[in-house]
């Protein structure tokens, strides 16, 4: 029953857990396959030596092989989704085909999500084949959208990213599989997009990121060859310290122990706040070993690279999931959120905050809870980011201007609002790792629910500046001609 105590699941993949169940053994020993094929595909498939039908094929068939050697039968359902929106955007018209994609990709993958849990009861599944089906869910309704864009809308409609982005003719079935299935990504991530992975797979993704800045004033005089061995390193580095820090911190604060007897009936307020804090930064270095362990394997394939820092560095974070330095020093619940599951929070900006036309925070919240999953833990975590949002925005838009004037408050006002910020978020995301009603009720009841209270007594009481339209929409390219003439 979801109302048993359950033990901790990870967000997104959900397989690290432990390190001694055959199912995250088998995750840990795919991605490290894949990180060795990535290296030999960049250096034997190279595409200046290997054709793009070649490359495609390869990078699928590995892909659906690791899937097959995780899941088994469950992987399945991953083929089944792949094959029904393929159909979809082959037959379907342009005016509805990311209409179509979106309701079934993501009825589908409720469906999976519920009879996984609800009907089949199995709870917390080492077989948990829901993460794939997530990643993939993310890239068909992705590609929907800007398929959609740039053969169904007009140009001076779209938004400067979207036109960007737009997809001007429909892929090939050995292109969607291949974006959908390849082995970089398909067992944890992240989303990209389209023209993105063409443009890798076809040779052209470095020299087009190079072109859309100006390369030469960077100090090169002709097009560079960036390798990605150095981002690599440095990502395999980080991987193997959150792996450690998984092995000892997250092992002594389990998530398990908020509903102790301890923590609810004995410990003081003080104390549960700062164990709250605690056991919610050790649940952290499991998501960090396998976003950053995803971005590595993508690295080495030569998929990643997104240009010239102002330093005149290569950058190798197109495909980062997240920002560790960011998310540790974040002065904003906003800014958290920004650089956590970067490639999630941008796909649920691109196909539901930047086009729905009415409640995009509130709309957005529930796809993102949709999306994760049933677990009830997950709709609290997301019921209560929709209230600390609106009151941090709140707040920030009444007091920060009065921290402006001179270093010193500013400096006060900084330290004042991460650790609020850092709270917050352990407050807001415990539910969902804990995933069931009656621990969530516990822990909440044993905080006296009081960030919901202030946050309530915040939106109430202080005043509603209101948001300027352009911070809400994004430019169209007609409005910036409007704004010209």
């Amino acid at each position: 029953m979801f109302l048993q105590k359950p033990s901790s699941e990870v967000l997104t993949p959900r397989w690290l857990d432990g390190i001694t169940d055959p199912m995250e053994v088998n995750f840990v020993a795919c991605q490290l396959s894949a990180l060795c094929a990535a290296f030999w595909f960049r250096l034997y498939l190279s595409p200046g030596e290997t054709s793009p039908a070649v490359r495609h094929a390869f990078a699928t068939i590995f892909g659906i092989y690791f899937v097959i050697f995780c899941f088994g039968w469950y992987s399945v359902h991953l083929f089944v989704l792949v094959l029904m929106c393929y159909g979809i955007m082959v037959t379907a018209s342009i005016s509805n085909i990311h209409r179509y994609s979106f309701f079934v990709a993501m009825g589908y993958l409720t469906i999976c999500h519920i009879s996984r849990i609800y009907i089949f009861h199995y709870g917390i599944l080492t077989t948990d084949f829901s993460g794939p089906l997530m990643i993939v869910t993310q890239k068909i309704t992705t590609l929907a959208f800007q398929v959609h864009d740039g053969l169904g809308r007009r140009a001076e409609d779209l938004s400067s990213e979207q036109h960007r982005l737009a997809v001007k003719a429909k892929p090939s079935f050995l292109e969607y599989v291949s974006y959908l299935l390849n082995f970089m990504s398909v067992i944890a991530g992240p989303c990209n997009n389209f023209k993105d992975y063409i443009a890798f797979i076809e040779g052209r993704h470095t020299h087009m990121k190079l072109l859309e800045v100006n390369w030469k004033e960077k100090g090169f005089h002709s097009l560079p060859e960036p390798s990605p061995t150095g981002a690599v390193m440095h990502k395999l580095c980080v991987t193997l310290v959150s792996l450690l820090l998984f092995l000892t911190l997250t092992k002594t604060f389990p998530v398990t122990s908020l509903v102790d007897d301890w923590f609810v009936h004995e410990a003081n307020f003080l104390t549960r706040l700062c164990y709250l804090y605690i056991v919610m930064q050790a649940s952290k270095p499991k998501y960090y070993f396998a976003w950053t362990l995803a971005d590595a394997v993508n690295n080495a394939a030569g998929f990643g690279f997104s240009g010239v820092d102002k330093n005149g560095n290569f950058s190798w974070d197109l495909l980062s999931n997240l920002n560790i330095w960011k998310i540790e020093t974040a002065t904003s619940f906003k800014m958290y959120v920004e650089n956590w599951n970067i490639q999630t929070a941008t796909w649920l900006k691109r196909v539901c905050y930047e086009r729905v036309p009415w409640y995009p925070t509130v709309l957005t919240f529930i796809l993102s809870a949709l999306w994760h999953g049933v677990y009830p833990g997950y709709y609290f975590t997301f019921l209560t980011g929709i209230l600390i949002t609106l009151a941090a925005r709140t707040v920030r838009k009444n007091y920060r201007h009065y921290f402006l004037s001179s270093k010193a408050l500013k400096a006060v006002y900084d330290i004042v609002t991460w650790a609020v910020t850092q709270l917050a978020v352990s407050y807001t995301v415990a539910p969902f790792v804990m995933l069931a009603v009656e621990p969530t009720i516990s822990l909440y009841k044993s905080m006296y629910f009081y960030l919901h209270i202030i946050s309530l007594l915040i939106i109430l009481f202080l005043p509603i500046k209101p948001q300027a339209h352009n911070q809400r929409w994004p430019q169209t390219l007609n409005s910036v001609n409007k704004k010209m003439d």
